[in-house]
């Protein structure tokens, strides 16, 4: 099943290519995740993938701008978005924006920054979180996706974190041109 926004169509060919990335032999047998789903924004051009027999959408009617999902047993979530950079904050303001507001007081235990991407990733009481922020179009997108879940839980939840991190394509916009 294919979740797309605006009533945008994922092409095949990119869909593909994304589950080869993935799909070495037992893969899926190994970490227990069957039907892979997708997201794609029209709007945003950004792909994703997840596990739909770990993960289902919250609200049958999602924001143009992001998603949200949860596990089955709610425990654990999935957001993935994207939105316009109106404000032309830069990706070092942005992050630590998102350390301050979102992260304070966490135990930071991975957190690498690209000229065009970072990730923030550790543990805050008994929740670990993982979060990809990608600027594209010369800073004016920003795309994200975080998977938030029990610290008990990690020795699942880290495998899937390292599953959908494979399939995530960020977007350039409706036509992939940064119009």
């Amino acid at each position: 099943m294919t979740r797309t926004w605006n009533n945008a169509a994922v092409s095949l060919a990119a869909f593909s290519a994304t589950m080869l990335a993935i799909a070495s032999p037992g893969f899926a047998a190994r970490l227990r995740l069957q039907q892979w789903e997708t997201i794609a924004s029209e709007r945003y051009g950004f792909m994703i993938a997840y596990p739909g027999s770990v993960f289902a959408p919250r609200d049958s009617t999602p924001d143009e701008h992001g998603h949200v999902l949860a596990s089955h047993d709610g425990a654990a979530r999935l957001v993935v978005g994207a939105f316009a950079n109106d404000s032309a904050v830069t990706m070092l303001e942005y992050r630590e924006q998102l350390l301050t507001e979102n992260y304070s007081g966490s135990d930071i235990d991975f957190a690498p920054v690209n000229r065009s991407w970072f990730i923030v990733s550790g543990t805050r009481g008994n929740m670990h979180f993982y979060e990809r922020v990608s600027f594209t179009c010369g800073g004016r997108l920003i795309n994200s996706w975080a998977l938030l879940y029990p610290v008990a839980e990690r020795h699942i939840y880290d495998r899937i974190v390292e599953a959908v991190a494979r399939t995530y394509q960020p977007g350039a916009g409706r036509s992939g041109q940064c119009e």
